[in-house]
């Protein structure tokens, strides 16, 4: 950066008014040369003189009042310029700017945009007519401001005609997002909406209901004006009154519109809350006079003035009230500071501002900083001549901080975000190309270049470590999320219980509904399984009532209990079909209660029969009288399915399975049966357990049976199959998920149904069909006589305890009938478990035998 040290030599009578524009040059605020030039609009005066000739001829008059926190905008650009030219950014090419003072005057705006538009290297300012401006090349590529937006819209559609890049840092309308009417507009600034929405929002939070509104007479102040409108009337605010001040400083009119506003608030004493949406040279006046009335309020401020030190520093201000705004992000300001303490040794030729702010500076160099403020702004409303002299400089050294307290960091953020997006679009434009000539490209090619290329739908915006929020980094959106559109902001979440998006996906979609199907291949599998059960049903059946008088048929307690015993496993596997297919509250409730009632009625059946095989072959008194009073058939059946029924009569009336969505997996929704209880499912199953587990005991008791009267045996081992199982499925169950879940209890369901079916008819089907000749009266009399021979020894207190309850009973000599006696205690249990076998023989052993037993199969 060239440095061009303010000179010390005594100037002659200089004006500290802006002075009037002679040529074009003149109207220059500030400029410096480079390969690529970027435009300024700022409103560096609040007003325009206005004209005394008549009638008014159509010339550019002198600006005043010089505004301190515009100058430091301006400043802002220019040392953002400067840090792009010595940064690596642009290699070898520098930016150069043109700045313009707009004096708050849309007319003067208007005229420094048309010397923008004017073409470059004439030598007249001329805007040539064109019906095509794709090859034009105008004086400038880009256009920073202007801040207003009152005078942003009217720059904008001038700019539009040569779609020349403008990035506004402060202009907030709304209307300003209409990429119909400002094509070529940008900013680095929320819009009104966003505030507003916010202001409303806050309004509707704290209590407040009756509020007051003071707006500007333009498009910002109008718009603002009807946004927030909206926004009140949605979060149930009321208006209590509307007041409408003059746009600009040069209007006439304007203390006269404050003094009616202050008494339309006076007069509305209830309202106590009010928003402003005014910009700061309005803002001061009316506080300044409402601090004489002593009105004491809550303001809401708008971003044009919510952190304006202008503001802050009016004498007195803490008599208004309270204030609450809303301000731009903040940026990283350490070099822009840094600026401010150099700025005396700062280049100040062809930077008016600057030269009128020493001038200034000068001027008031013995008064207090605290008033200083005033001091510059009374020397800047009129004209105003001295001698400046060596003491500039160290004027600037001892007034370092003052700039710095007149900073507003959110706008001075924005000024930088401008600048730096205009350089990345330019450094993208001049990697194939040649950028020292000016010619290089036209303006509106910088409407497609970026910062960052261009995220993709599908993908949303990652910012950088750069404090540029137009320089990001293009992520893929996470899954169940989304992005429709180009460059957004952040990706769009799918409705996690109907919907489903994969990595980078631009839309979502639905959640594909699961459960066990009837095609699916493990249900077919299981199904077929359950088919092959019931035909082996049938067929025990059929084998059952073809040999319905034979020992081995009549031992298993008859055609009536064996049908019984075939019905449940029937029903067992018939119960498998209602676990598969789309489920439905009816099978949800009736799976689970057909196997509990089904399974506890034939775990029933089995008990009683080994409760009878028991009390058959046991040879203790004392236990055979237990097992006698306790052997009662019926009642036992029905009190134990009687019991099943009662559970699952309770769970069906106050916790009812019931058909529930499981959307805790990513892509699709598991329709499945929700038991509605966990203690009524798990007490169904204990309860069946338990029921297991007696009859295991009884069935172990009788385990040493003869050969093939060992129904015990194999009953043992059915509910060892039975255990093993529902123990495996209880964490088997607990731990798996998705439409599986009911295969996983079909499989017991199926594993345990087989095994008692197995168990308990198999081995008799066996005997029935390969081995006929042991499945006769005769053959069974001989097993057992075997049986009860090598058991005679072992029974002696047996004999003892029976021959004192039967008198029929004669002992032989000791001495020569022990051999007789213990044969005829052999008989004699040989005909009880024979009458035990064989029902329409118990009366003919009956009268073999010395003692029958009261108790049949």
């Amino acid at each position: 950066m060239a440095l061009l040290i303010i000179p010390m030599a005594c100037f002659g009578s200089t004006l500290a008014t802006s002075p009037p524009c002679q040529t074009p040059d003149d109207f220059v605020a500030a400029t410096s040369p480079g390969h690529i030039m970027i435009g300024g609009l700022f409103a560096i005066h609040e007003k325009m003189l206005s004209s005394e000739d008549y009638p008014r001829r159509p010339e550019i008059q002198k600006c005043v009042g010089f505004e301190i926190s515009i100058f430091l905008q301006a400043l802002a650009m220019i040392h953002s310029i400067e840090m792009i030219n010595n940064s690596p950014l642009l290699s070898g090419v520098t930016l150069g700017y043109e700045i313009y003072d707009t004096c708050t005057e849309v007319t003067v705006a208007m005229a420094a945009t048309l010397r923008f538009l004017s073409k470059l290297n004439c030598s007249r300012e001329i805007v040539e007519f064109k019906c095509d401006y794709s090859s034009y090349m105008p004086r400038v590529k880009a256009v920073i401001g202007a801040g207003y937006s009152e005078i942003t819209m009217a720059v904008s559609r001038m700019l539009n005609l040569q779609l020349m890049p403008q990035v506004s840092y402060e202009s907030t309308a709304e209307i300003l997002s209409d990429k119909i009417r400002f094509p070529s507009f940008l900013r680095t600034v929320p819009g009104d909406f966003y505030q507003t929405k916010a202001m409303a929002h806050l309004i509707q939070k704290s209590g407040w209901n009756w509020i007051g509104i003071i707006a500007t007479d333009d498009d910002y102040g109008r718009l603002a004006l009807n946004t927030f409108t909206v926004q009140t009337a949605a979060n149930n605010v009321c208006i209590a009154f509307k007041e409408v001040l003059p746009a600009f400083l040069s209007d006439n009119t304007i203390e006269v519109r404050i003094n009616e506003t202050l008494e339309k608030i006076i007069a509305e004493a209830q309202v106590n809350v009010i928003v402003v949406f005014l910009r700061q040279f309005h803002v001061f006046k009316l506080f300044s006079k409402a601090i004489e009335r002593n009105i004491n309020k809550i303001w809401i401020a708008s971003d044009n003035w919510s952190t304006a030190t202008k503001i802050t520093t009016i004498p007195n201000v803490k008599r208004i009230g309270k204030v609450v705004g809303f301000t731009f992000r903040r940026g990283n300001m350490s070099s822009f500071h840094s600026f401010l303490q150099n700025l005396h040794i700062f280049p100040s030729e062809n930077n008016k501002p600057l030269r009128e702010y020493a001038m200034l500076l000068s001027a008031c160099a013995y008064v207090k900083d605290s008033d200083l403020s005033q001091c510059i702004s009374n020397h800047s409303q009129g004209t105003l001549a001295y001698k400046a002299n060596e003491d500039i400089e160290r004027n600037f050294s001892l007034r370092n901080d003052f700039l710095w307290d007149y900073t507003e960091p959110g706008l001075v953020h924005s000024i930088q975000l401008a600048v730096r997006a205009l350089g990345y679009a330019i450094r993208d434009l001049c990697q194939a190309r040649d950028c020292q000539n000016p010619n290089a490209f036209q303006p509106w090619e910088q409407i497609q270049s970026k910062c960052s290329k261009e995220c993709s739908p599908g993908q949303m915006k990652k910012t950088t470590r750069s404090q540029h929020i137009c320089c990001y980094e293009c992520v893929n959106c996470p899954e169940n999320h989304y992005s429709n559109q180009t460059d957004m902001d952040h990706c769009l979440l799918c409705n996690n219980e109907t919907h489903w998006a994969p990595v980078r996906s631009t839309r979502c979609f639905e959640k594909e509904v699961e459960y066990l199907n009837w095609n699916d291949s493990l249900a077919i599998l299981l199904l077929s399984l359950s088919l092959l059960g019931i035909l082996f049903v049938l067929a025990i059946g059929i084998i059952f009532t073809r040999n319905l008088n034979t020992p081995v048929v009549k031992s298993s307690g008859g055609l009536l209990v064996c049908y019984v015993i075939l019905l449940c496993h029937f029903l067992n596997f018939a119960s498998t079909g209602f676990f598969i297919g789309e489920p439905q509250d009816f099978t949800c409730k009736t799976r689970q209660t057909l196997f509990g009632v089904s399974f506890t009625l034939c775990i029933s059946c089995i008990l009683m029969k080994s409760l009878k095989i028991l009390l058959a072959f046991s040879f203790d008194p004392k236990l055979q009288n237990f097992l006698k009073c306790l052997y009662k058939p019926i009642l036992i059946i029905f009190t134990c399915t009687g019991i099943q029924v009662v559970i699952c009569t309770i769970w069906l009336i106050f916790a009812a399975p019931a058909v529930e969505e499981n959307v805790s997996l990513p892509r699709v929704i598991i329709l499945e049966c929700e038991e509605g209880s966990v203690l009524a499912f798990g007490t169904m199953l204990g309860y069946i357990a338990i029921l297991a587990f007696i009859c295991f005991i009884f069935a172990f008791k009788g385990r040493k049976l003869p050969e093939h009267y060992n129904e015990a045996k194999f009953i043992t081992f059915g509910m060892l199959i039975y255990f093993i199982a529902w123990i495996t499925f209880i964490p088997v169950y607990a731990t798996t998920f998705g439409k599986y879940l009911p295969a996983v209890e079909i499989i017991v369901i199926l594993i345990s149904n087989y095994g008692i079916l197995c168990c308990t008819f198999f081995p008799k089907c066996y005997v029935i069909l390969c081995k006929q000749e042991t499945n006769t009266k005769s053959a069974f009399l001989k097993m057992i006589y075997s049986y009860s021979s090598h058991a005679a020894s072992s029974l002696a207190i047996s004999h003892v305890s029976l021959d004192s309850t039967n008198s029929s009973i004669t002992m032989t000599d000791p001495s020569s009938g022990g051999r007789s006696a213990a044969w005829q205690e052999g008989k004699d249990l040989q005909a009880q478990a024979f009458a035990h076998i064989c029902r329409e023989n118990a009366t003919r052993v009956s009268k073999i035998l010395p003692r029958k037993r009261i108790s049949s199969i």
